[in-house]
């Protein structure tokens, strides 16, 4: 039989096993099964050309027992309602894992920013808040940047709603730029956050961080500040490889992060990056190295390349890049994989200090985001390290376990089930 790709059946699936383990009744393991609601959204836009393109968008918010809702917008041109699903789960988890106030969601809009011009960007992303305006707000669902959006766009969206309801309501949705009330430290936190866990995953498993070699899978924002911040905040590390759609470079001697962060950033690529060779994705990923961050997309670690993997630490700063079966490969192995779910949670939990601090009109510095999202990410990971020795189950299984039980509390509690 071949190997399940669809990713919400995955989510699903990993859900399925959490629920027994934890022993959930039948009613609260099938409402958690399924997003509570979804909206599926068609969007006029007149194009530069003068024609009109009409483009398809989803938004699912699947759990919003312990708060409003979550969770970005995706611009993709192979968006699919099922990996908005599933990533609208994963936030429902994210944001109990993390122990933050609120549910999931997720948005996504089949298209293609890179073919788009500025002003054709401007006017899908206003018609996507006009559509999904009326389930979107502080206290009901708030959107945050995700792949290919930004926080110009955040902000184009931002003014939409405010258009509409003519009111100011900075907090209903995040990652925006600091001018319209978005927080210090958002740009970075999602690697920030990823990287405070490996050096927690360093201490458990006894690995020097300063020492540490590493390798990054995906060189887009999160994967480029997680080159950086490994030396800002472990003190050194050593970058040998690293990727993105267009190929990859390797130096066994090491690269200069900031080094190749200016020249992706002038270029578009690292390709062709001074000093090193070039190496595929699928190479990079089966790398010696102490830490790999996979920080791409979906489905990238499989049955197929599971066996292959040889670094110690499994960071995932990407969305659901390992396989439900090549978890069971990579923990009978020994790679210490920290799930996505828990590993990329610096940017929600930044996202929802940008909430807090829009709806009290104050706002932090930076070495005070910087501390706080310190503080929830350290205990994050150590209360999911502690459930996955007591229940001897790899991270991502004891990750669900934390997430699903304080969810499932919640909806108790409210008496959903």
């Amino acid at each position: 039989m071949s190997e399940q790709l669809n990713p919400f059946k995955i989510a699903q699936a990993q859900l399925d096993e959490a629920a027994k383990l934890l022993g959930l009744d039948a009613g609260t393991h099938a409402a958690l099964r399924e997003p509570l609601r979804e909206l599926h959204v068609s969007i006029p836009v007149k194009m530069d050309n003068g024609q009109v393109k009409v483009f398809k968008g989803f938004r699912v918010q699947y759990n919003d027992a312990r708060g409003p809702c979550k969770g970005g917008i995706r611009f993709h041109p192979e968006e699919t309602v099922d990996t908005v699903r599933a990533l609208s789960a994963w936030m429902t988890w994210k944001c109990a894992v993390v122990d933050i106030p609120l549910g999931g969601g997720k948005g996504g809009v089949i298209c293609n920013p890179k073919e788009m011009s500025h002003s054709e960007l401007e006017r899908l992303s206003r018609g996507y808040m006009r559509q999904v305006s009326r389930i979107v707000g502080i206290d009901k669902d708030c959107p945050a940047p995700d792949v290919y959006t930004t926080p110009q766009i955040m902000a184009w969206m931002l003014d939409e709603f405010e258009t509409i309801y003519q009111r100011h309501e900075p907090g209903m949705i995040t990652g925006k730029p600091i001018a319209v009330g978005g927080s210090l430290g958002r740009n970075d936190a999602t690697a920030r956050g990823g990287v405070y866990c490996v050096r927690e995953a360093a201490k458990a498993l006894g690995i020097d961080p300063s020492k540490a070699t590493y390798a990054i899978q995906g060189f887009g924002n999160a994967g480029q500040y997680a080159a950086t911040l490994m030396k800002e905040v472990l003190g050194s590390g050593n970058l040998l490889a690293a990727s993105d759609s267009r190929g990859g470079v390797y130096s066994e001697k090491g690269i200069n992060p900031h080094d190749l962060v200016k020249y992706k950033l002038e270029t578009g690529k690292v390709e062709g990056f001074p000093g090193t060779k070039p190496i595929s994705n699928e190479d990079l990923l089966e790398l010696n190295v102490d830490v790999l961050f996979p920080s791409a997309l979906e489905n990238v670690i499989t049955t197929k390349n599971a066996d292959k993997i040889k670094a110690k630490i499994s960071a995932e700063l990407a969305n659901g890049p390992t396989t439900p079966d090549a978890d069971e490969t990579l923990y009978k192995k020994g790679c210490f994989v920290i799930p996505d779910f828990l590993c990329n949670a610096g940017g929600v939990t930044v996202s929802y200090f940008e909430m807090v601090q829009n709806a009290y009109n104050h706002f932090w510095e930076l070495d005070e985001v910087y501390k706080k999202l310190d503080l929830k990410m350290t205990k994050a990971f150590n209360d999911v390290h502690a459930m996955s020795k007591k229940h001897k189950v790899h991270m991502r299984k004891a990750a669900y376990l934390v997430a699903v039980q304080r969810v499932a509390e919640a909806m108790k509690l409210r008496g959903w089930v």
